[in-house]
């Protein structure tokens, strides 16, 4: 029997925003530098920087500014930015980051307690964003569903609802090139949930506009799985963050991101992690895991570095 090989995949490193946005005590800037620059030297070329909210909301990413101007000079990274509105977006803009995130939950539980508003609110607000982006034509923008598989609060969501999200928000994106993403934000989907959500939602949304990505956690162990089903059923991107840092506030239970090691030793074994580095990728892990007030998880962490194929042992 045969098997084709699928099209290499893009890893989108979110350890920057999703990760260090779950430590409590703002890190140093010099700290959150040296590790991106340990991310890039391992090959990362997309990442998830920072966001644009309220410092007073999130004191974390008060200096996503400054640590976009400290990688202006990497042309060859895509680098984005979370924006929750359009002064965030506009803020974004004006920083020049390569792609925007906006997020909204489908669960309408999820939407209410992580932005305060209804989903229909979220994506007025996101139509707003969406011609900011028009308006400066060379920003790339990417949407990200929340709850797309599991909501801590309603319970397990069914690919219908996301469909019915996803139908309106396309109606305001349009011809514009979008990247959609399909979050587990609890971790809770399994592979075969996340095989269902994206076969059902890729042949309903076909057009050259549209690209997908998979956003997941790790707390049942699935995130691995989950991440390589995606690939599999349409994803061309997937999120994760090195040392799997990271934990939502807004989903009770849940734990880190997927590990960017863990999930490139697996896309390593099929052709399709590109040329990052594991054995440089690891060493960025082990700066993370050091940090203060982080949460971690990764399973090549605590495998003998000898032990892995392509993983530099002294890292």
């Amino acid at each position: 029997m045969t098997t084709t090989s699928p099209a290499p995949i893009e890893l989108v490193e979110v350890a920057p925003r999703d990760g260090f946005q779950s430590i409590a005590d703002p890190l140093p800037t010099e700290r959150k530098i040296e590790v991106i620059q340990a991310l890039l030297d391992a090959g990362i070329r997309r990442m998830e920087i920072g966001s644009f909210v309220s410092p007073r909301a999130i004191p974390q990413m008060a200096d996503t500014g400054e640590l976009i101007r400290a990688f202006a000079h990497r042309r060859d990274v895509r680098f984005s930015a979370l924006v929750p509105n359009l002064k965030g977006a506009e803020l974004a803009l004006e920083h020049d980051v390569s792609e925007l995130v906006y997020v909204v939950s489908v669960s309408e539980a999820h939407n209410r307690n992580n932005v305060r508003q209804s989903v229909d609110e979220s994506l007025e607000a996101f139509a707003r964003v969406v011609e900011a982006v028009r308006a400066k034509g060379n920003t790339a923008l990417r949407l990200d569903l929340g709850t797309s598989f599991d909501c801590p609060f309603d319970g397990r969501v069914d690919w219908r609802r996301v469909d019915e999200v996803l139908t309106k928000a396309l109606a305001i994106t349009g011809e514009l090139p979008v990247e959609v993403a399909l979050c587990d934000t609890t971790g809770r989907a399994t592979p075969f949930q996340v095989a269902d959500h994206f076969t059902e939602l890729t042949e309903r949304h076909r057009s050259p506009a549209l690209s997908w990505a998979f956003h997941g956690h790790d707390t049942f162990g699935m995130g691995v799985a989950n991440a390589l089903f995606a690939a599999r059923h349409g994803a061309t991107a997937l999120d994760a963050a090195c040392a799997g840092l990271g934990g939502c506030p807004f989903a009770p239970g849940a734990t880190g991101n997927t590990a960017s090691e863990d999930l490139v030793y697996a896309l390593q074994g099929g052709g399709m992690a590109g040329d990052i580095d594991l054995g440089a990728l690891l060493h960025a892990a082990d700066l993370i895991a050091a940090l203060p007030g982080g949460k971690t998880e990764s399973h090549l962490r605590r495998v003998p570095r000898e032990g892995l194929a392509g993983a530099d042992a002294g890292a």
